[in-house]
């Protein structure tokens, strides 16, 4: 089961007395920072949750699956999370 932004709105919401309006303008606030940061190639770093960090992926060779032909791929950047000892724990328990 996957939890949407309205998921996480309404339990904020319900934990501090906001309004389900209020919960999801700070839930979404906080993803845009996180996507404004990782735009710029910045890490991200919440403690006791884990980090959020831009790493480059270089160009190299791969297939055509239809042709079996060998192409380039281009370079590019993806963003990995690395999760906190905390949840690594609180996951595995």
């Amino acid at each position: 089961m996957a939890i949407s932004t309205n998921d996480l709105a309404e339990g904020l919401a319900e934990a501090h007395g906001l309004t389900k309006i209020q919960a999801k303008a700070i839930v979404e606030d906080v993803l845009k920072s996180i996507s404004q940061a990782a735009s710029k190639g910045e890490e991200v770093s919440l403690n006791g949750f884990g980090k959020f960090k831009v790493q480059d992926r270089p160009e190299r060779d791969g297939r055509n699956p239809s042709t079996g032909d060998t192409i380039k791929i281009a370079a590019s950047k993806k963003l990995v999370f690395q999760p906190a000892k905390a949840l690594k724990e609180a996951v595995n328990s």
